[in-house]
């Protein structure tokens, strides 16, 4: 698997989000970005490839402050789930966010079963629930998490 800054002009990664952009719409995430969201020079949008260049997964970060990262819209393709992707796309976005001296990441998520899997694997990788940050509030329907860099 390689992981690198995502190709915008790339029909996988655009039917890609467009189906998570579809799936948090059902789910009334209002809080998924949208490709020009994505694009904003705040976030850096991450594509892993596999061999081949399938198209893997994809997960993003915001620059909140100098200190602080949000990790946006973490998504494994269906073809590649369950074979470690989500994982290493947050790895990444760790590794990275500490190349930029943040010394924290927080994300946002939901109570739902949809989302079970995604608030284990953040539990397993250290993040510990927490309070509404940056420019959200606390909800019913979200869920918060942050971890110490």
């Amino acid at each position: 698997m390689k992981i690198t800054v995502a190709d915008f002009d790339r029909d996988d990664l655009k039917e890609l989000l467009t189906h998570h952009l579809s799936e948090a719409e059902q789910q009334d995430c209002s809080s998924a970005f949208t490709l020009d969201r994505l694009r904003l020079p705040e976030v850096t949008l991450f594509e892993a490839r596999d061999e081949e260049g399938r198209l893997m997964g994809i997960a993003a970060l915001k620059r909140l402050s100098d200190e602080h990262g949000e990790i946006k819209s973490v998504r494994t393709h269906p073809d590649f789930l369950r074979r470690g992707v989500s994982r290493a796309l947050m790895q990444h976005l760790t590794d990275f966010a500490r190349e930029q001296s943040f010394q924290r990441l927080s994300l946002e998520t939901h109570p739902t079963p949809a989302y079970a899997a995604a608030r284990g694997l953040y539990e397993a990788l250290g993040y510990d629930y927490c309070g509404a940050f940056g420019e959200y509030t606390d909800h019913e329907t979200s869920v918060f998490m942050t971890k110490a860099l």
